[in-house]
């Protein structure tokens, strides 16, 4: 079996102006929306990774007519909120725990049986978190001892419940905001903490109200969703490498235009400009419910801080290439309160701790974090583990380090940014596709 593997090398200067995909978030959420929309939508700057693709091959399965995506555009024939049909054959999510939780939440609601499964990473993903849930809003949801696939029974006549988030999860949110979308009376979620609010943008974006009722989200059945048209901002999570990358190499100055700088989402810039990079935000303006705007990031000498725990959650994707950052950075940075970061794509803590170790780096693991000593990063050999944000996160490591580092496992980057090598290479960093076969 042929496998892509990255050997990135050190470069002296990183320079050039930019763009990233489109938001992978706020892509999977439009083409769901737009699905079960009376209407067209028409979505521009979709991202045409393999994580998106599979949200939206999904629907086609269930009758949805889709054009696209060409250009990252895609043209949604919405079919109603009870339009959709029963799919001829399993669901595949691919690696995508996004496409799984959130069609659980859509798919718990219908008349037809389905059934959700994946790959071998989204098969070991916890989805009790789900089936927990919608299971007590009158579903019929089962999982194979707590994992995927899931089995879900159709024709269930869903009540709505008051849920209070037990962990920070946007997924877990938006699954049950979706099945409430079909719940008799109304559905309200309560958070302790603040996660990325997507999914409330976009059900404002698609004319279906909600209320924000003191720290309860609440929705309910009487609505339909209205097609519309969506412009998917650059994906902040794709944007983050750079800033990392152009922060930590001497003489770099670059801009990443078109970034989308959601409230929820920006705790990568704000952990990055405690450490004490140079970062920039321009050019401001609302596209939809979205903020967005330019980038400007220049090279500065980084700081180790302890990482609040209050910016764990709007940091969440970012923290493997935070690590690189703390590894670069003049002492000592601790991390606590992320221990959802072993239930991802990998086990990120146990990864990016294994792989800065064989680096150089002095590096703890803990349950729910890390401590990381700034040092310097030596060349040599790493596994990404499948993991598409563990590769690019040791891809921009190569860049930094005294000679290269070759990082095992990653056709996996395609699921979110499938052009990433090309785009780094853009601004002179210096990375390299290869197959090993096995």
């Amino acid at each position: 079996m042929n496998q892509l593997y990255f050997i990135s090398s050190p470069v002296t200067s990183l320079q050039g102006d930019i763009t990233v995909p489109g938001d992978k978030s706020i892509s999977h959420r439009a083409i769901m929306l737009g699905a079960i929309a009376k209407g067209t939508t028409t979505i521009t700057g979709f991202l045409e990774g393999e994580d998106c693709l599979a949200t939206l091959n999904a629907f086609k399965s269930m009758g949805v007519a889709i054009e696209g995506p060409v250009d990252q555009r895609v043209v949604i024939h919405g079919v109603g909120k009870h339009g959709l049909q029963k799919p001829k054959q399993i669901i595949d999510c691919g690696n995508s725990g996004t496409t799984m939780r959130l069609m659980a939440g859509l798919l718990a609601a219908q008349s037809f049986d389905s059934e959700l499964t994946g790959d071998s990473s989204l098969l070991k993903r916890p989805m009790e978190r789900v089936s927990r849930p919608l299971n007590q809003m009158g579903a019929e949801v089962v999982t194979t001892d707590g994992r995927a696939p899931l089995h879900i029974r159709g024709g269930q006549t869903l009540h709505g419940i008051v849920y209070e988030m037990p962990h920070a999860s946007a997924q877990v949110k938006s699954c049950v905001l979706l099945a409430g979308m079909y719940a008799k009376g109304e559905t309200r979620v309560i958070e302790q903490s603040i996660t990325r609010d997507h999914t409330e943008r976009m059900l404002i974006a698609f004319s279906y109200p909600l209320n924000k009722i003191d720290d309860a989200i609440v929705i309910n059945a009487a609505n339909e969703c209205q097609g519309t048209d969506i412009i998917v901002p650059g994906d902040i999570s794709s944007a983050a490498f750079f800033l990392v990358a152009a922060t930590l190499i001497p003489g770099s100055d670059l801009i990443l235009r078109n970034i989308g700088i959601n409230p929820t989402r920006t705790g990568i810039l704000q952990i990055l400009q405690q450490m004490g990079a140079n970062i920039s935000i321009i050019n401001k303006k609302i596209c939809g419910e979205e903020l967005v705007a330019d980038l400007h990031v220049k090279h500065a000498a980084l700081e180790g801080i302890d990482i609040p725990p209050s910016m764990v959650p709007l940091a969440i994707d970012e923290f493997p290439i935070l690590f690189i950052a703390a590894s670069c950075a003049k002492g000592i940075t601790t991390i606590h309160g992320a221990g959802e970061l072993r239930s991802k794509e990998s086990d990120r803590i146990a990864a990016m701790v294994e792989g800065l170790q064989q680096l150089g780096i002095e590096t703890e693991a803990f349950e729910d974090g890390a401590c990381i000593h700034g040092g310097v990063l030596k060349g040599g050999v790493v596994d990404s583990q499948h993991d598409h944000r563990i590769a690019m996160a040791f891809a921009i490591a190569g860049g930094l380090a005294k000679a290269p580092i070759t990082i095992l496992n990653c056709a996996n980057v395609a699921t979110s940014f499938p052009t990433f090598v090309a785009t780094a290479n853009q601004i002179h960093l210096a990375i390299e596709e290869t197959y090993d076969v096995n």
